[in-house]
């Protein structure tokens, strides 16, 4: 079991790199502390396995041919389905700038090559956590919708029914004045 709460469900990891090196060394360690890795060396295979399969989370790689990675950040955030998933940066580039890059295009965090392993974990098990409870409140709000909803049908429904009691009580109040009259 991967190093959070035993009682959480194995934790499922999509690592993109065009390194096959770095695929396998990440795996490998990332499948020993128990977690279920997937690896994409593209960013079209990327996204073609988020969509078959989905993740919770995705440690990305910005410098691959054939699809950037901040192309395949954009096109995660763009979906609805995959808004909110959990996105690592990791890549070669160590500088400012693509730091800020790939946070304004919505990564959930950002580590430079090469990467401290166990940093690399801690931050693993932060965004978890974080994408937990963006799950729960996603749930949670839910609910509340769902709630609120029913609610307002049965408002609806008691508005119907006063206007029903007033329509009867105008009706009544209209005979008794008619037979007061007669």
């Amino acid at each position: 079991m991967a190093m959070g709460d035993p009682n959480q469900p194995m934790r499922t990891i999509l690592v993109v790199d065009d390194s096959r090196t770095t695929l396998n060394t990440i795996g490998e360690r990332l499948t020993a502390l128990g977690y279920l890795t997937a690896l994409a060396d593209n960013g079209p295979e990327a996204l073609d396995l988020i969509t078959a399969r989905g993740f919770d989370l995705v440690l990305l790689d910005l410098m691959m041919p054939v699809m950037k990675g901040i192309q395949v950040l954009a096109e995660l955030r763009s979906r609805t389905e995959t808004s909110d998933l959990p996105v690592i940066v990791v890549t070669a580039r160590d500088d400012a700038g693509t730091a800020i890059e790939a946070l304004a295009a919505g990564a959930d965090d950002h580590l430079a090559k090469p990467v401290d392993f166990d940093v690399l974990v801690a931050r693993i098990e932060r965004t978890l956590a974080r994408g937990r409870r963006i799950a729960d409140l996603k749930r949670s709000n839910a609910s509340l919708d769902a709630r609120i909803a029913a609610r307002a049908m049965e408002l609806g429904e008691a508005r119907a029914e006063l206007a029903d009691v007033r329509a009867d009580r105008q009706r009544l109040a209209a005979e008794m004045a008619r037979l007061r009259a007669a």
